[in-house]
């Protein structure tokens, strides 16, 4: 019992520490001179909005960054299956089984 409160304390505590974490992009400077944005999650982008527009198009050109959009529905992984976009009719449709509707 009372290691179970120790544990339930413990991960109160956590919770509240990363609740407080402060999570807002950093601006800094590369060893060339140039300004950047670095994010929490690991991410950066150039300050300047033309070198960022520039990164991004040569950055959607990589096979890493090709993938399924977030709101897209269907395909399995490794691409097999149909990729379902919004407005198409069978977007979000359910179940065609009888006995699940």
């Amino acid at each position: 019992m009372r290691a179970a409160l120790v544990v339930i304390l413990a991960l109160a505590a956590t919770v509240t520490v990363a609740a407080e974490l402060d999570r807002t992009p950093v601006d800094a400077t590369t060893v060339d001179g140039q300004k950047v944005r670095l994010f929490p999650n690991g991410r950066w982008e150039y300050v300047d909005a033309v070198k960022a527009a520039e990164a991004q198009k040569v950055a959607a050109e990589f096979p890493e960054n090709k993938t399924r959009p977030i709101e897209a529905q269907g395909m399995l992984i490794g691409g097999v299956g149909r990729l379902v976009m919004p407005g198409d009719k069978d977007y979000n449709r359910g179940s065609m089984n009888p006995k699940m509707r």
